[in-house]
């Protein structure tokens, strides 16, 4: 089965355990974000769905990908700026982001050993973790090249189109 009809099935019997329907909006959505491979916003599905000439509210949008997270197929990740960027979920790709505050750009990484430095702490204080996000903002090797600095090291200064690319 095609990789995006099995997310079409999976989002199907979340919604079918919360007594809702797979409307056919909300089956193009899901299309539309798991064959999206970056950090998408939900202002550009909308964009994005009218452009394919899919007649979809934003109201639709926000609630679906709200059910999207609730199911776990989709991630919220608030990247430094005022809004959320989303990313689907795929199998165990859990993974930490690198935020360039100059230009915007994000660089996913995984760390094993920081990541079982994470449970060890977790054990230590006897603490029970259910999801943990890892950011760390500072400048990337392109802007620092350039000789650029953040205008504010705590925030992304922008995150320009080309940016949302992901980095490896």
């Amino acid at each position: 089965m095609p990789v995006l009809e099995r997310e079409i099935g999976r989002f199907q019997t979340f919604l079918q355990g919360q007594g809702l329907k797979l409307t056919s909006e909300r089956a193009s959505l899901v299309r539309e974000i798991f064959a999206t491979h970056y950090h998408f916003e939900a202002d550009e599905l909308l964009f994005k769905m009218k452009e394919k000439s899919v007649k979809i509210s934003r109201a639709t949008i926000y609630r679906t990908l709200e059910l999207l997270v609730k199911s776990g197929m989709v991630r919220r990740v608030h990247l430094g700026e005022d809004h959320y960027h989303y990313e689907h979920v795929s199998g165990n790709s859990h993974h930490d982001h690198l935020i360039c505050t100059t230009c915007g750009a994000v660089i996913e990484f995984h760390d094993s050993t920081l990541e079982a430095r994470q449970r060890e702490i977790c054990e230590r204080k006897r603490f029970t973790p259910t999801f943990h996000n890892l950011q760390i903002l500072g400048i990337c090797e392109s802007c620092s090249k350039k000789g650029e600095l953040p205008d504010a090291p705590d925030r992304v200064k922008m995150i320009q189109l080309g940016a949302l690319q992901l980095r490896k």
